[in-house]
C-alpha cells in the first residue's frame, strides 16, 4: 500500500489537473439552437453565454411570446451541450484513476 505522503501528493496532483480542466472548459464553445436554427445561443462548456443570434424574421412584436420561448429552448439546448462537453472533458481526467463506482469529481 502507498504511503500517506504518496496518496496526498497524488490527490494534490489530481486537484491541480481538475482545476486546469475546469479552466479549459471556458474555452470550449457549444451552440444550442431552436426554431430550425432561427434562434441560436453560443455558450462555453462551463455554461457562460457568449452570444445570442435571432433571425430577423422573428422580430415581430405580435410574436414576442414565441420568440421568448425559442430563446429559452435555444439556451436549454446550449446548456445541455455544455454539460455534455464538460462531462466528456472531466471523464478524460478521471480515466485510469482507481475510483469507486459512482464516485464523482470534483468533490
Amino acid at each position: 500500500m502507498k504511503s500517506l505522503e504518496d496518496i496526498m501528493a497524488m490527490a494534490q496532483n489530481v486537484q491541480a489537473e481538475l482545476a486546469k480542466a475546469q479552466d479549459g472548459l471556458d474555452q470550449i464553445e457549444v451552440e444550442g439552437a431552436s426554431g430550425g436554427g432561427l434562434v441560436k445561443v453560443k455558450a462555453s462548456a462551463k455554461g457562460r453565454i457568449i452570444a445570442i443570434s435571432i433571425d430577423d424574421s422573428l422580430i415581430v412584436p405580435a410574436d414576442k411570446q414565441m420568440l421568448e420561448d425559442l430563446i429559452v429552448a435555444a439556451f436549454n439546448d446550449a446548456r445541455a451541450k455544455a454539460d455534455a462537453a464538460s462531462n466528456a472533458e472531466m471523464s478524460k481526467m478521471t480515466q485510469g484513476m482507481p475510483l469507486p463506482p459512482g464516485f464523482k469529481l470534483p468533490f
